[in-house]
């Protein structure tokens, strides 16, 4: 079971790279068209949210993990397509900041997860 997970995981987190890299390649193959105009940083969200759960499905991992990568990513990648200026609507600052917002808390919960040895179990002497 380990082995299909990480091989599912291994080319779910391949896709989304390349996604990332090449999208109208990734489209030409997949779909036999040429990604054009919008649908490009499109594809390049959906490979941070493959990227993110190739992660989530690493074994030894979580989706914790995953959604922080996914956050990260996705924080980044919408906050350069708003300095770039090409891509911007009106909910595209907006949706910087929630993702930002949101990969915050996921990162405080990170630190804060019982394995992590975050403040909680030090202020009890674990």
């Amino acid at each position: 079971m380990n082995k299909v997970l990480l091989l599912a995981a291994v080319s779910e987190a391949a896709t989304g790279l390349a996604l990332l890299i090449v999208p109208s390649l990734v489209g030409r193959l997949l779909l036999s068209q040429e990604l054009a105009g919008v649908a490009i940083p499109v594809a390049r969200v959906l490979g941070t949210a493959l990227i993110a759960l190739g992660i989530a499905c690493w074994p030894g991992r979580t989706a914790l993990c995953g959604m922080l990568t996914y956050g990260a990513l996705a924080t980044a990648f919408l906050a350069y397509l708003g300095i770039r200026g090409e891509w911007v609507g009106p909910l595209l600052w907006p949706a910087v900041v929630v993702h930002a917002v949101i990969t915050v808390l996921l990162g405080r919960a990170w630190l804060l997860r019982p394995e992590a040895g975050g403040r909680n179990n030090q202020a009890r002497g674990q």
